[in-house]
């Protein structure tokens, strides 16, 4: 196995932190997920694809079933433990 060290700056790296918690994963784990993921030719070629496919087929789909509905007000903590 290699291993990577790298300087990030302060707002990047609180940035991917704040990520890494969200998805309850370490920081470590985090990042070797999402350079895993960049370095994955297949997804690449997945989002390419889906770009292209809803680019020419996002006007039939929304004509058939309405646009896409917005996405739900974000939910406040606070409000939430009164």
């Amino acid at each position: 196995m290699k291993q990577l060290n790298i300087r990030l700056d302060d707002a990047v790296h609180e940035a991917l932190e704040q990520r890494a918690e969200a998805a309850g994963m370490s920081l470590p784990d985090y990042a070797r997920k999402v350079l895993a993921e960049e370095a994955d030719e297949r997804r690449e070629r997945f989002l390419t694809a889906a770009a292209h496919f809803a680019q020419a087929w996002g006007p039939a789909f929304e004509a058939e079933f309405g646009p896409h509905p917005a996405p739900a007000p974000a939910r406040d903590a606070a409000a939430d433990a009164a």
